[in-house]
């Protein structure tokens, strides 16, 4: 896939850098989320300005599905799902601007997201259960734990694979799409797949946030 013209892809160019695309461009990500959050919450008034209006709508979202999904424990983890969910928003969002590249749409970026969620989910598990915790992994028959211990093991594993190459899949796609469309008709034509971009942006964030969600509330139950 190339890019007609990628804004950081030329100054790193002129400053002979060679971190990729999707680490310039996830700093980038980066950065926005923080002056955003910084412009929202230096002045927080009872008649709330359009930043603040915004980021309110965002975190109340947020918040409501974390609650529905994983119940009231799940509000101690409301930091990082909201940290996944507005960090692979934006991200998905640069593919529909020119010049910009989505760091999602790159495996490391998606790989490393889908491996901290892999890591949570055991840390919250071990944190709530401790060494009972191996009891998930156990199933409810005594005498087929050790099948069902392999058969969890390979599930669990299958996780972050299946939670990068969905994401990495779908944006990717979307990218190449958008730009064999512009490359053979620069005007109007890529407009509805822009549109349709903007669908798969927020798709993509919800099922990746709602499946990560999932996975830690798993983690939160009690065995049986």
């Amino acid at each position: 896939m190339t890019h007609p013209f990628l804004i950081f892809q030329w100054l790193e160019g002129q400053f002979h850098s060679h971190l990729g695309n999707h680490v310039t461009y996830a700093w980038l990500v980066m950065a926005i989320l923080i002056l955003v959050s910084f412009l929202a919450s230096r002045s927080i008034k009872m008649v709330p300005g359009a930043v603040q209006n915004l980021m309110e709508a965002v975190v109340s979202g947020i918040d409501g599905l974390l609650e529905d999904t994983m119940g009231k424990e799940g509000k101690a983890y409301f930091p990082l799902i909201a940290t996944f969910a507005l960090f692979i928003l934006v991200s998905n969002l640069f593919a529909l601007i020119p010049g910009f590249y989505p760091p999602t749409a790159n495996l490391n970026t998606n790989v490393a997201l889908a491996l901290t969620v892999f890591v949570m989910t055991h840390i919250v598990g071990l944190r709530k259960h401790g060494l009972a915790y191996v009891k998930h992994f156990m199933g409810p028959i005594l005498w087929l734990s050790p099948l069902i211990f392999v058969i969890e093991i390979i599930g669990h594993i299958a996780r972050p694979l299946s939670l990068s190459l969905r994401l990495f899949g779908n944006m990717y796609g979307h990218e190449v799409v958008l730009m064999i469309f512009i490359g053979l008709v620069p005007f109007l034509l890529p407009v509805p797949m822009m549109l349709m971009g903007v669908l798969i942006a927020f798709i993509q964030t919800f099922v990746f946030t709602l499946l990560a969600m999932i996975y830690m509330a798993g983690a939160l139950e009690e065995a049986h």
